[in-house]
């Protein structure tokens, strides 16, 4: 049988490697400092897996087929994007297809993928966490930024039976369950709906299946673009309380915000809590250390949370 050993939420950000700050005082080298705590607690953990909850930034998933949950049950590919490490990631496919059964058996049908495609919403805090990517992982994308989303509710319902699948395992090792993704950020809308995504990006949004190469190469520019600005807008009151819920914990406040209330609080990125409220209902435990900085010039809170000890 498995056993769940921790849970770890942590944010990401493009601009932790294309804005690295170079001094101690620069943006986001507090956060890194709490990085380095958090990966050598990791360490001492010894997890022999790590399940990780994570987003998609439309470099695997398009509107043309938009699931909510995906888990990759085979082989996962880095698509390498802000300086996240490209290529393959080593699956650990006996627990993957333990938990798309049990979660299967728990009412969750999540879409699977033998070739699963991560970027950096998977990739980045996994290699932070862990310092490499040499431990096996087991891939769960979750649909946070192709509206409409999975409801609070249902991703906490999701961890919940997640939790219960990883226990039931057969898989005869150590599990580190893995969030990635948030605090608040505001981004620019990805909603075919609105009157305001048209032309070429709308295009791309539906059908960037086809060339995803192409479709990353002429949007990167644009997020590139956002980064180094100091005014941007970024709600470090509502990261306090968020991460200040899952410590006492009691996550029916943050259930009960809703789309619209959490979108007003965290902004449209801040919908990558998602993953934060699957991962901490998996493992059921309080966060009993937080690490944050606001980091406008990252677009981001940058925040760290786990229910085990950080030296």
């Amino acid at each position: 049988m498995s056993e769940i050993i921790g849970f770890l939420g942590m944010s990401h950000s493009p601009f932790a490697t294309l804005l690295p700050p170079v001094g101690p005082d620069d943006p986001g080298a507090s956060f890194l400092t709490g990085v380095a705590r958090v990966r050598r607690a990791v360490a001492d953990l010894a997890p022999d897996a790590v399940v990780v909850v994570g987003p998609d930034h439309f470099h695997a998933n398009f509107y043309d087929v938009m699931p909510p949950f995906v888990i990759g049950v085979d082989a996962a590919e880095g698509f390498g994007d802000y300086g996240s490490t490209p290529g393959p990631f080593p699956v650990r496919a006996d627990l993957a297809w333990d938990l798309r059964e049990g979660l299967d058996a728990a009412g969750f049908d999540l879409s699977l993928s033998y070739a699963l495609t991560v970027d950096h919403g998977i990739v980045q805090s996994y290699e932070m966490a862990t310092g490499g990517t040499e431990i096996p992982l087991v891939p769960v994308v979750v649909n946070t930024a192709a509206p409409p989303l999975p409801g609070l509710e249902r991703c906490a319902a999701l961890g919940r039976a997640l939790g219960a699948a990883i226990r039931a395992s057969a898989f005869p090792g150590r599990v580190l369950v893995l969030a990635s993704g948030g605090l608040s950020h505001w981004l620019p809308s990805n909603d075919p709906r609105d009157p305001t995504v048209v032309g070429e990006k709308r295009a791309a949004l539906i059908h960037g299946r086809g060339d995803t190469r192409a479709f990353a190469a002429a949007r990167e520019p644009r997020v590139r673009a956002m980064g180094g600005d100091p005014t941007a807008r970024v709600n470090a009151e509502w990261d306090d309380w968020f991460l200040k819920q899952l410590a006492v914990p009691d996550l029916e406040p943050v259930l009960a915000l809703g789309h619209d209330g959490l979108e007003a609080g965290a902004g449209s990125g801040g919908h990558e809590i998602r993953c934060w409220l699957i991962g901490h209902a998996a493992v059921g435990l309080p966060l009993v250390w937080t690490h944050y900085e606001r980091v406008p010039e990252w677009i981001t809170g940058m925040g760290i949370g786990a229910t085990f000890p950080v030296d």
